[in-house]
């Protein structure tokens, strides 16, 4: 049965909660058929994609050698020596990490569908000059995750990987990593990356309602750098250059965020002149 459709201007507070069940349900919908897809193509996913980082052959330890030459550094990424598998030992551990990887994908490649549907439950409440922004939104917010979401991939999972599987702490202890725990790192990496990387759209929307300002975001430039030097120092392996891969584009990011909030309030002190 089709949906009775409701006018938006006399809505009660019954319909925006059911209009909003249903951008959930359509975009958790999205999510499960890019997921399906996903998990039919296992071998791409699993072993050209999730285990990626793993190989010692993977192409951004390729990258990171060349770059560490070009500085003039010699660098362990010309030699990985990633000597470990993954194991599991419970029996439901490779169908279950096949589902919620599956699903990540689902998520990922689904994301513009999901932006969509809660654009289109908000686009009532808007003013009709801000709704025809809408594609440049889902467009802008989709790229920004997917860059986002490469730049975990194939930075921050590969020396967070690295780093983590060439660790010793005893020549008795032998590195055997657990499949979920494998994936979990790199699933964070992807995910937290490419949420991260919306800082530009999260800082325009803010500035907009007048919680952020380009000033405040220059006064706290300082601990922002301090805070990617630090972060870039902790997942990365004990060396200026992959600390450099990773901290400038996220200080790009930060200054690229400070010069929209600048744009956003030129156009209204414009507006109101």
């Amino acid at each position: 049965m089709a949906r009775k459709k409701v006018d938006p201007n006399n809505m009660s507070f019954l319909d925006h909660v059911e209009e909003l069940r249903w951008a959930i349900i359509r975009s958790i919908g999205g999510v499960l058929l890019m997921a399906i897809v996903a998990f039919i193509f296992k071998d791409v996913v699993i072993d050209g994609v999730l285990l990626g980082p793993s190989k010692n052959d993977f192409i951004s330890y390729q990258k990171f050698c060349e770059f560490a030459k070009w500085l003039g550094f010699e660098s362990e990424f010309c030699d990985p020596n990633l000597n470990f598998a993954t194991q599991t030992r419970k029996m439901p551990d490779l169908f279950s990490a096949h589902i919620w990887t599956s699903i990540t994908v689902g998520f990922i490649t689904a994301f513009p569908w999901i932006l969509w549907q809660f654009w289109n439950f908000i686009s009532p409440g808007l003013k009709p000059n801000e709704r025809k922004y809408s594609k440049g939104f889902i467009i802008a917010s989709s790229l920004l995750f997917f860059t986002g979401a490469l730049f975990g991939y194939y930075l921050i999972a590969p020396l967070s990987v690295h780093f983590l599987a060439t660790y010793e702490l005893s020549e008795l202890i032998k590195f055997e990593p657990d499949l979920n725990s494998y994936i979990g790192l790199v699933r964070a990496c992807v995910l937290s990356c490419g949420i991260m990387f919306e800082l530009p759209i999260i800082v325009y929307f803010l500035t907009k309602v007048g919680l952020c300002t380009p000033q405040a975001m220059r006064k706290y430039r300082k601990f922002a750098l301090v805070i990617v030097l630090i972060v870039a120092a902790v997942i990365t392996p004990p060396d200026i250059q992959s600390q450099i891969i990773v901290a400038i584009p996220v200080l790009i990011l930060y200054e690229l965020s400070v010069f929209i909030s600048m744009f956003v309030l030129y156009r209204q002190r414009k507006k109101v002149a």
